[in-house]
């Protein structure tokens, strides 16, 4: 089975000024040794809005409990939530993005919603994105904005909630998966493993695609593994479903691989509940379309144009061999997770299927090897599933060796291992001293803001500003982006990576103010 998907990379603008909206200039093109695109595409404008066989789980979600296990669960709850909290957290100190979608594809669509003005990257323009999640996210900056919150780092926290709620839901569906699997200490070693994943730290607070599909994803597969109400675990499922590719179009290869499992599970009912939620919302999706673009699944089928139909996104964005993924995939797998290699193989053996998750997860990594536009984010969602799929055998072993100091040190370093999966993937630079900087540089009296070596797609867009100022990038003194802010006395901020035309800055009577990691924030008045 395969249905080729490729992602929308990110490209240098030729020829918008995010500042001005009677005016165009050309801002300069990053240059490579900073990894931005080499293929120039049109610049966006300023724009005013006009396991193989699930095992039976317990018809209740909450067992009775007997005192002592009470406050067991309890406490429990409460690491679950604490873990849960923590990727929201990373994403909002931290700041930084993981790739420009993040800011582009999300926040700043979301705050021209609610301000009318904004950078508007091309798929904005041309349709090929829909409003939910810049629309759920446009709600609490509004939000914010009948608080009078103004600073981007109070209202980041804000539009961080529902991602926060979500990636919560997910870690308790995680659970649930690996507690019919492992037992109740298993099934929390088996969620720590998951919720303390590196990637999964990375990723699960930043306002990424791939992070919103993959917790729907978690959600579903948990939905789908029942084996009591079904009606109810069908529709959860299949809404689910639905949801992961709404937030990402490319997640449907995971709707297709999870149909086909249940379908060669002959669970009937199952599979009937499920494709009753998923159409649910997929005429959701088409009256948002429709509301918003003119036309029902304008989105979805402009996506698959370019993306799928077309071969514009490998022209335009680049192609690569299947060998693009060996490392990330190498690297990103913590070490534990082989460990379930030779259960999963004699599982396959012995029932002759393997779990949803891994199937999934094999099915769409599959087709991104056949695919030829390739990022290392796209392998995030497969990942999760992944280690969804690989967590409870592991878990399982490790809580029944009889010597409580191996059984807890292995699952000790197992966890180190989970979080030492950072250090590899994702493998770029997140830049989070830029945008602290940036947000930093923009408080008080600044009238405009110049960003020195860095591109347009490298910086924050309005929603890190805050505020409706004029803003230019460039990378060297002689671009004429840099020559005009040093005669316009308006631009009276700026922020330079690595101290690049630090002197030129200063002749042209900017004092540094501070130093934000590899960041130095300039001012003159």
């Amino acid at each position: 089975m395969s249905l080729p998907s490729h992602e929308v990379g990110f490209h240098s603008p030729s020829g918008s000024d995010p500042g001005w909206a009677t005016e165009r200039f050309t801002p300069c093109v990053r240059e490579r040794g900073r990894e931005e695109s080499a293929a120039p595409v049109s610049a966006p404008l300023l724009a005013t809005p006009t396991d193989a066989n699930p095992t039976p789980e317990p018809t209740s979600l909450e067992p009775e409990l007997t005192p002592p296990e009470a406050p067991a669960r309890s406490w429990m709850r409460w690491l679950l939530g604490a873990v849960a909290l923590l990727p929201g957290l990373i994403a909002v100190v931290q700041l930084g993005r993981i790739h420009p979608d993040e800011v582009y594809q999300s926040l700043e669509p979301a705050w021209w919603r609610v301000h009318g003005y904004g950078v508007l990257a091309w798929e904005w323009r041309e349709g090929l994105r829909n409003w939910a999640v810049p629309g759920v996210l446009a709600g609490f900056l509004k939000l914010a904005d009948l608080l009078g919150i103004t600073h981007p780092r109070a209202y980041r926290v804000l539009v961080a909630l529902p991602q926060v709620a979500l990636h919560a839901w997910s870690l308790w569906a995680a659970y649930r998966f690996a507690q019919r699997r492992a037992g109740t200490l298993g099934g929390l070693l088996s969620t720590l493993l998951v919720g303390l994943y590196g990637p999964v730290l990375v990723f699960a607070g930043r306002t990424m695609a791939e992070s919103i599909s993959a917790s729907l994803l978690i959600v579903a597969v948990e939905a789908l593994d029942r084996r009591a109400r079904l009606a109810r675990a069908g529709l959860v499922g299949g809404m689910a479903l639905g949801l992961a590719v709404v937030a990402r179009y490319p997640s449907a290869i995971f709707v297709l691989a999870a149909l086909v499992w249940l379908a060669a599970a002959r669970q009937w009912r199952l599979l009937a509940f499920t494709c009753a939620g998923g159409l649910g919302v997929a005429v959701a999706l088409g009256a948002l379309d429709w509301a918003t673009w003119g036309s029902p699944f304008h989105s979805f089928f402009a996506y698959v144009r370019f993306n799928v139909l077309s071969g514009k996104a490998a022209a335009q964005f680049g192609a690569d061999a299947p060998s693009f993924y060996v490392k990330p995939l190498f690297t990103a797998v913590p070490l534990w997770a082989w460990a379930a290699v030779p259960v999963g193989v004699a599982a396959l053996r012995r029932h002759r299927a393997v779990s949803l998750p891994l199937w999934c997860a094999a099915v769409y990594t599959g087709v991104l090897l056949a695919t030829a536009h390739k990022e290392e984010r796209f392998l995030y969602p497969g990942l999760m599933l992944g280690v969804l799929a690989a967590a409870p055998p592991v878990a399982a072993g490790l809580v029944q060796l009889a010597r409580p100091t191996r059984r807890w040190g292995l699952a000790g370093l197992a966890l180190v291992a989970s979080l030492a999966s950072a250090a590899f993937f994702p493998s770029g630079d997140l830049r989070a001293d830029q945008l602290r900087a940036i947000v930093a540089a923009t408080r008080g009296n600044a009238r405009g803001l110049l960003i020195v070596n860095e591109g347009l797609w490298g910086s924050g867009g309005f929603f890190y500003l805050g505020k409706r100022i004029p803003w230019l990038t460039c990378d060297w003194p002689h671009d004429g982006a840099f020559q005009r802010a040093l005669r316009d006395r308006t631009f009276n901020r700026a922020v330079t990576f690595e101290d690049r035309a630090l002197d030129e800055l200063q002749a042209g009577g900017f004092h540094i103010v501070r130093k934000v990691g590899r960041e130095t924030i300039l001012s003159r008045e």
